[in-house]
């Protein structure tokens, strides 16, 4: 088997592997999931129906909104507390159906550093009624259709603001679903309404509020009661207050917050002991004192209220139009492909891509079928990637472009990849040499299936590179609907293939090529240079996102693969003995780098906190505009070379620099390196799906989004506006 083949039978096995090792089952079970529900890292929201009499005229079903909490994170009752926001329904219904108010179960107090919230862990149902009257008719199906956007606030330390679209066909007879248990428990968590007792008052006394309740249960007198105010920003939430029992009536004592923003005539507030709820509506007696000073907010919280904010701002492309059309993005996506080919992270490919051309330069009908077989290649996978993208998301995962190289054990796959390749073109490694004669000459079952995976290898490494064009075609896609957005995805990977598509066409490109000859081999060797150099970047990845021992780890197992492949070249006696020996040892080091590529260490953000950035988190560009400075953000990430040559270049320039320190700009840097839903969702509320993104903020202006290919011009043109 000559080189060349070997190296193209390599590069097809390694394809193959990497395309199955991708996870294509989760896209089947993402596509068939049911609507009904969504699921982020944090929580599983599903909407569910209770309609036990049936449906129809003068009937009552309920449906709600039931969240499963990941341990640690809650969500938000009504009145959220010191921060938070409450969880808001909004409801698509047939004519005829009407929606009532959240039957709000009983919240839990949550204590956070000096501050708390009123919220739900574990798993809660938000019930909700809905009303049918005689103008009801039935969806076509014969059910009754309906639909949900929600929207909540997940946090824990941090906070994530997060949403989801729901629908539901129930049926018209008697149906639970299997959730009635879910609702009889939120029927029984839910307060009920306390009878207006003589002498229950709220009264105003100085910067606390007093209040004094008759007519409780027997079984709650002399017990200590929880207290929930329904109105917002009135009480000090997290301050200790006091509470007693004088005789029969209850009493408490509990200081105002020190920015009260609420005034109200009659305060709604639940009370509650073992699990049960009281509600009652007390008049305020008396006038309501000033609030006494601004109390501090955390910056996790404050981040938590004001990173829903950035959503209702529409973002202003540099350069461009300020929202792109579905032929514009088609368009954009064709110019984006044709510029990947020039992306440094995909020149390693190409340059296989070349020999082969090279190989078949006095073979016009194999270069024509080559071509085709490489765009087919480039195609499906690009469409692959796509549908594993979008049916991904709508499981409620939270991914962006080139979200495979934040799975460290791709990354790792893809070096000992061109670890092969590189050992290959320099000689080392040849097929025939380290498998059995027979295995070593087996064919695939049509020789176009290798320029086939060519395409597949190419869109592997390509996808993460974000070229000029592609960001705004991207970002529209992931909000169209499947078959345009799948057109989208199209049509990037035919630019990518479209100069070798063309080129295979045209015999002026064949005889402008050398023909084969030694000047080949040189070639070959030359160019394991950067495919060494991909593998050193790849390496330098998993150190990012794994860590210095994760790294490490990956380079003794490719020095080891490289022992084993030399090891079995051998003959003889030499052959077993080396060989037995190498492949123990590059057994034990592939078990002990599983740990770093299963389950990466929690490492800081190491591209973040550099120089003059600081680490970019949920609400830090709200908190730094508020003091009246501009922003600027990169979100980039280790394995994306476009913003790594950015980062060098024009973020690196003295000119830049100083324009950015003359305007008083603060630098953020949102490293993606490692997944980061909270990046994602940033990059979706500026219309992106991948990276590099730069943006500069300014207070009472919408986000300034510029190029991909970010120069020193752009951004002086960017600080004029400042």
């Amino acid at each position: 088997m000559t080189p060349i083949r070997f190296l193209l039978r390599l590069q097809s096995l390694f394809a193959l592997a990497f395309a199955l090792a991708n996870p294509l089952p989760v896209l089947a079970q993402a596509l068939g999931t049911d609507a009904a529900v969504v699921t982020t890292d944090q929580v599983r929201a599903e909407l569910v129906a209770h309609a036990p009499d049936g449906i129809g005229p003068g009937k009552t079903v309920w449906v709600g909104l039931q969240f499963t909490h990941k341990p640690a994170w809650h969500t938000y009752w009504k009145n959220s507390g010191d921060s938070g926001l409450p969880t808001q329904l909004q409801w698509t219904l047939p004519e005829g159906v009407s929606a009532g108010a959240i039957a709000w179960p009983l919240p839990r107090k949550i204590p956070i550093g000096d501050l708390a919230n009123y919220g739900y862990e574990g798993t809660v149902l938000l019930p909700v009624p809905l009303t049918i009257d005689k103008r009801f008719r039935p969806s076509p199906t014969g059910n009754l259709a309906i639909a949900l956007e929600a929207s909540w606030l997940v946090c824990k330390t941090e906070c994530l603001p997060q949403d989801g679209r729901f629908t539901l066909q129930v049926p018209l007879e008697s149906s639970t679903a299997g959730h009635t248990s879910a609702f009889e428990a939120a029927w029984a968590g839910a307060p009920t309404a306390l009878t207006a007792a003589p002498g229950n008052r709220l009264d105003l006394d100085g910067q606390s509020i007093r209040l004094v309740v008759h007519g409780l249960p027997a079984a709650w007198q002399g017990r200590t009661l929880e207290f929930f105010p329904e109105t917002a920003e009135v009480i000090a939430t997290a301050a200790p207050w006091r509470q007693s029992w004088d005789g029969k009536a209850w009493n408490a004592q509990i200081p105002l917050s020190a920015q009260r923003s609420n005034s109200p005539a009659v305060m709604p507030v639940v009370l509650a002991y073992a699990g049960k709820g009281l509600r009652l509506e007390l008049p305020v007696s008396g006038n309501w004192p000033q609030p006494s000073g601004v109390a501090p907010v955390s910056t996790a919280l404050q981040a938590a209220l004001t990173a829903p904010a950035v959503k209702s701002t529409p973002a202003v492309i540099l350069g461009q139009g300020t929202a792109a059309g579905f032929w514009a993005a088609l368009a954009g996506a064709l110019i984006g492909g044709l510029i990947l080919n020039l992306m440094p992270c995909v020149f390693p490919v190409l340059a296989i891509k070349l020999l082969g051309f090279a190989r078949h330069a006095d073979q016009r009908s194999a270069q024509r079928a080559g071509g085709i077989a490489y765009t087919a290649g480039v195609l499906l996978s690009f469409v692959a990637l796509g549908l594993l993208l979008l049916g991904l998301r709508s499981a409620g995962e939270s991914l962006g472009w080139g979200f495979q190289l934040q799975n460290p054990a791709v990354v790792a796959a893809l070096a000992v990849l061109f670890t092969l390749i590189a050992l290959n073109l320099v000689g080392v490694l040849r097929f025939g040499q380290v498998l059995p004669s027979r295995l070593a000459g087996l064919q695939l079952r049509h020789p176009l299936g290798d320029a086939f995976l060519t395409g597949v290898l190419a869109v592997a490494v390509a996808s993460p590179c974000t070229a000029p064009f592609m960001g705004a075609s991207l970002g529209l896609a992931v909000t169209l609907p499947a078959a345009q957005a799948i057109a989208i995805f199209a049509m990037l990977g035919l630019g990518l293939a479209l100069p070798y598509l063309l080129a295979s066409m045209f015999p002026a490109v064949a005889r402008a090529l050398p023909r084969p000859g030694a000047w080949m081999e040189s070639l070959k060797r030359f160019l394991a240079l950067p495919m060494f150099g991909t593998v050193v970047w790849l390496v330098w990845v998993l150190g990012q996102q794994s860590g210095i021992d994760g790294a490490g780890a990956l380079l003794a197992l490719l020095v080891a693969l490289s022992f084993a492949l030399w090891a079995f070249s051998l003959s003889g006696r030499s052959r077993i003995v080396a060989g037995g020996l190498s492949a123990a040892v590059l057994l034990a080091l592939a078990w002990g780098l599983g740990p770093y590529v299963t389950t990466p260490a929690v490492l800081p953000r190491t591209l973040a906190a550099q120089g003059p950035w600081q680490e970019w988190a949920p609400g830090r560009v709200e908190q730094i505009l508020a003091t009246g400075r501009p922003v600027f953000v990169d979100f980039t990430a280790a394995w994306c070379v476009t913003c790594q040559l950015n980062k060098k270049t024009t973020l690196s320039n003295p000119e830049v620099l100083a324009g950015l320190a003359r305007h008083d700009v603060a630098l953020l840097r949102a490293d993606w390196t490692r997944r980061d839903p909270a990046i994602t969702a940033a990059l979706q509320q500026l219309g992106r799906s991948g990276i590099p993104v730069y943006v500069l903020y300014q207070a009472g202006q919408a986000p300034l989004v510029m190029s991909e290919i970010l120069t020193a011009s752009d951004m002086r043109r960017a600080l004029a506006r400042l």
